[in-house]
């Protein structure tokens, strides 16, 4: 299964964006939105809790705006798995690498928040953008599903960084530290978590919300520079990804106040340009007690 599942993504690869996007148009969005109707109750509560300010019309718009471009997502995720390094950086721009190399000049690691917002596959390519002598890498979720799992590690992979399994993370990073090792990690930061690892509840979106806490724990333990990825959809296939510092010295901060920078952060993207964040999900399926 898996050996087919590859084979089938990297033939549907090969062919130009411009035909993905026509099978996004014509194919994926009539599919997904109007027949299956792929979550579109989890959508719209999420879009009715989160934007309570606005009408049905204007939250209708957002949500059609996030269908399209979530069949954007799977096209251009499949398309990734055969782009060339000189496409890929037509297609994403990065700016403030200068300044993360700079960090690294004198500590081990720089820690980046992300979230599932634009394109965040693509981020992964971070590696073409670096000096090779820095090892990049992305946290992420392993799925049920090995056939997938392994497709998406592959997608993931392929332009040089590492995928690191979320319960491997610190074993890892401490690895890395022992070996010497500069590197740039990714943390998206911005689903819910269980109930049992919940440390924190901030506001976010007009909603009382549990959140990870585990980037900023990390980065006080190993002293990582902590950055956030402000992400920009400039056009259909267009992406440009700013890293901006949250802070070189995050034992400075009281427990949890990086993290709750971070969701400031993401709260301002996300209202910036509501469609391209992942209203899918079940983010506030869990409420607090008491």
């Amino acid at each position: 299964m898996s050996k087919l599942l590859d084979i089938f993504f990297r033939l549907s690869s090969m062919l130009p964006l411009r035909v993905h996007y026509l099978v996004a148009d014509c194919l994926l969005y009539p599919f997904i939105y109007y027949i299956v109707g792929y979550r579109k109750r989890v959508v719209r509560r999420n879009l009715e809790n989160a934007f309570p300010e606005k009408d049905e019309k204007e939250r209708r718009t957002i949500e059609r705006g996030f269908y399209h471009f979530f069949c954007d997502y799977i096209v251009e995720t499949c398309r990734y798995y055969a782009m060339s390094e000189a496409e890929m950086k037509r297609h994403l721009v990065f700016e403030g690498i200068e300044d993360m190399e700079r960090e690294l000049e004198t500590r081990d690691f720089v820690f980046v928040y992300l979230g599932h917002y634009g394109n965040w596959e693509w981020i992964s390519a971070l590696q073409l953008y670096v000096n090779p002598a820095i090892q990049c890498a992305f946290l992420y979720r392993p799925l049920a599903n090995k056939a997938f799992d392994d497709l998406f590690l592959n997608i993931r992979n392929r332009m040089g960084s590492e995928s690191i399994a979320k319960n491997d993370s610190l074993r890892r990073i401490l690895t890395m530290k022992r070996e010497g090792k500069k590197a740039i990690i990714g943390f998206i930061s911005d689903q819910s978590p269980r109930r049992t690892n919940i440390h924190l509840w901030v506001d976010f979106l007009s909603q009382d919300t549990p959140v990870f806490t585990g980037t900023e724990r990390i980065a006080k333990k190993v002293n990582a520079a902590v950055y956030f990825a402000d992400v920009t959809r400039e056009g259909r296939g267009h992406y440009r990804c700013h890293m901006r510092p949250l802070t070189s010295s995050p034992n400075d901060y009281p427990d949890y106040q990086v993290t709750e920078l971070y969701m400031k952060e993401l709260e301002a993207m996300i209202r910036r340009n509501p469609s391209i964040w992942l209203w899918s999900h079940k983010r506030w399926k869990l409420k607090r007690e008491g």
